[in-house]
């Protein structure tokens, strides 16, 4: 898995060739990728905003308590698995659209690959800052258009032309998940479930 992850910030365009020839089950995906890596922004998130919390105006600290901190880790963390499982089903789903074969395993894999770079990017929230969250995000968000636009005509073993195409609806979609998955944190907040802050 750690070669891979590293293959993919060095030389993205061999590494999925390289991950294309593997022969990977869901199971160990997620056990020995995506588990691992989607705690990361969870439990950055946890300890930025109960230990150091995050300044509006440079006025006092706001922090999370521990008890509402983990509520809304355990259900991001839930949410990024979930994104992912999601997001290969469409990626299968489209295939067909483009004369690709993939099985759903083998698009579950390419989604998990190629949202690393967010898993990563979600260390910023070690530290909760306004302008180091939207730097890190950013960058973190164009390197996984980046990996999806290189990576999916090899992954999927189509022309380039139609791989363009093919990541553009698969981007689109992307958008939607993430749209969905924000209207459904707000809709959970509105039922009691929002953060809970320390006064």
């Amino acid at each position: 898995m750690i070669h891979h992850v590293w293959g993919l910030f060095a030389h993205p365009g061999q590494e999925w060739n390289e991950i294309r020839g593997e022969e990977e089950t869901v199971s160990h995906m997620y056990l020995t990728h995506v588990l691992l890596l989607a705690a990361i922004p969870a439990l950055s998130a946890y300890i930025g905003t109960t230990q150091l919390g995050w300044s509006i105006g440079g006025g006092t600290p706001v922090k999370l308590t521990e008890g509402s901190a983990a509520q809304l880790t355990f259900m991001s963390y839930l949410a990024m698995l979930a994104g992912v499982a999601v997001m290969g089903g469409f990626i299968h789903w489209m295939a067909r659209t483009y004369d690709a074969n993939p099985t759903l395993t083998q698009c579950i894999v390419f989604a998990a690959y190629t949202a690393t770079p967010l898993f990563i990017g979600g260390l910023a929230a070690l530290y909760p800052h306004l302008w180091l969250g939207m730097i890190v995000g950013t960058a973190a968000v164009c390197y996984t258009t980046y990996l999806l636009y290189v990576g999916l005509p090899t992954f999927m073993n189509i022309p380039s032309d139609e791989g363009f195409l093919f990541s553009s609806s698969v981007l689109a979609v992307g958008l939607v998940v993430l749209v969905a998955i924000i209207a459904l944190s707000v809709i959970m907040w509105g039922m009691g479930m929002g953060p809970v802050y320390v006064r």
